[in-house]
């Protein structure tokens, strides 16, 4: 997962192979900047080479309640995208806090045409409870399987148990694989392995 300048160059590197690259975008991390620079920002790691885009919602359009204009943004942005490029939304919900409000920012996003939601940092259990309620709503509603990331706070096998536990009580089995389920943590890797294993594992 890298910034858009170094697409092309991380391309080069793992051509031929299996992996997958990520970008994050859209004036990330705190995604306040012109919304034409969003979107050719976006569209220029896609176009050397990204995968998948992750964004931020816009926090302050959120908390001011200008709901339509943040909506809008995650609209325009996936206009630039390809329909195999994954766009994974970052709802801020540490910033959000209420449960109304993480709701409101998912469902927005989806309806805006987000693959995934992403917690990101904040009290992340109590969000990814109400995130996964709005996915399966939305489902619901449109027929359309939407993915749930866990980021930010996620570090023990015990932290990974909990998420996966909440994506197969709310949503179901269904949702356990690698389209529809990640966890961002790269500092709980090791952790995992080290769990399975048995034994030290260090290979993040």
């Amino acid at each position: 997962c890298i910034y858009p300048s170094f697409v092309e160059t991380v391309g080069l590197a793992v051509d031929g192979t299996p992996m997958r690259i990520t970008s994050v975008g859209g004036g990330f991390p705190a995604a306040q900047t012109f919304l034409e620079v969003k979107a050719l920002e976006v569209a220029m790691a896609v176009e050397n080479g990204a995968d998948e885009i992750d964004i931020v919602l816009n926090v302050g359009r959120m908390l001011t309640g200008e709901y339509d204009e943040a909506a809008n943004e995650v609209e325009v942005i996936r206009s630039e995208l390809d329909e195999d490029v994954v766009l994974k939304v970052i709802i801020e919900s540490g910033a959000l806090k209420t449960p109304e409000l993480i709701r409101r920012a998912s469902l927005l996003s989806m309806f805006a045409g987000a693959d995934f939601v992403k917690t990101s940092t904040g009290k992340i259990d109590v969000a990814a409870v109400v995130m996964c309620q709005a996915i399966r709503d939305y489902y619901e509603k449109t027929g359309r399987k939407v993915g749930f990331k866990a980021a930010g706070g996620v570090r023990t096998p015990e932290d990974a148990a909990l998420y996966y536990t909440i994506v197969e009580e709310i949503l179901g089995r269904e949702w356990l694989t690698t389209d529809l389920f990640r966890i961002g943590a790269s500092s709980a890797a090791n952790n995992l392995l080290s769990a399975i294993e048995g034994k030290p594992v260090k290979y993040y």
